[in-house]
């Protein structure tokens, strides 16, 4: 079986991570395969959804990711090391300019790279036993890249919260935090990501991808430019055929 499966239902997309004897940690491989389905999906897809298969969602990142870090490992060229790491940035990347949005439904652990990617999803939905944890800083490790993903998710106060005191969150603390859209008692998560799936694909993939936009244009905008560009948008989207279709 593949270390992540993905499979094309109708107008969603489901992506699930394999490894769950590892709790799904993801090697760089991985992760630039993960990047490559979210920017290769079908233009008739409505919906991305990543899943973690068995009890945890993603650990975070092959252990052999960190042996750059490690004290007795020969330090890389900064260029060199910079280079290695894109693959991560791609991958938060990706998950920015797919035009649809991306649902990330989370049980057990998702630490590390595992919590980021739970963050930079558009939509989260996670089990209310669910745990998030940024764990770099204890392993002398400045999380510069995991910051780059909560960046424009999380408040600030709560961001350096959890990079300071790298402290194992529960699911009520994280949906407070930002990290979360909705919690949901853990025998139905499942049942709670089914109905926001089929509330996404009933609506107009034209609707769909203007939201994305709308939300990844506007982030720095004043208010004044937001506002015009919400004038434009939703003349033009809402005067389209696609929404006029029963």
């Amino acid at each position: 079986m593949a270390d992540i499966e993905m499979k094309a239902q109708g107008a969603v997309l489901s992506i699930t991570l394999n490894r769950p004897e590892l709790g799904n940690r993801l090697s760089d491989e991985m992760v630039a395969a993960l990047a490559k389905m979210i920017e290769t999906a079908a233009d008739g897809t409505k919906l991305i959804v990543l899943r973690g298969a068995g009890k945890d969602f993603c650990l975070g990142r092959d252990l052999a990711a960190y042996a750059a870090y490690g004290h007795d490992a020969p330090l890389p060229e900064a260029l060199d090391l910079r280079q290695r790491n894109e693959v991560i940035f791609d991958c938060y990347n990706a998950f920015r300019r797919s035009q649809v949005p991306v649902l990330a439904v989370v049980q057990g652990g998702a630490l590390g790279f595992g919590c980021a990617l739970a963050a930079v999803a558009d939509v989260t939905i996670a089990a209310d036993d669910a745990s998030f944890q940024f764990p770099e800083m204890s392993h002398r490790i400045l999380p510069g890249m995991a910051m780059s993903a909560v960046v424009d998710r999380m408040p600030a106060k709560a961001l350096m919260y959890m990079f300071y005191s790298t402290a194992l969150v529960d699911a009520a603390t994280a949906l407070t935090f930002g990290l979360l859209s909705q919690v949901a008692p853990a025998q139905s998560l499942e049942s709670s990501a089914s109905r926001f799936i089929e509330t996404v694909i009933a609506t107009p993939r034209a609707a769909l991808v203007a939201v994305k936009e709308y939300a990844r244009a506007t982030h720095r905008m004043d208010v004044q430019s937001a506002s015009d560009f919400a004038r434009n948008l939703h003349a033009t989207i809402n005067t389209s055929s696609e929404m006029r279709r029963t």
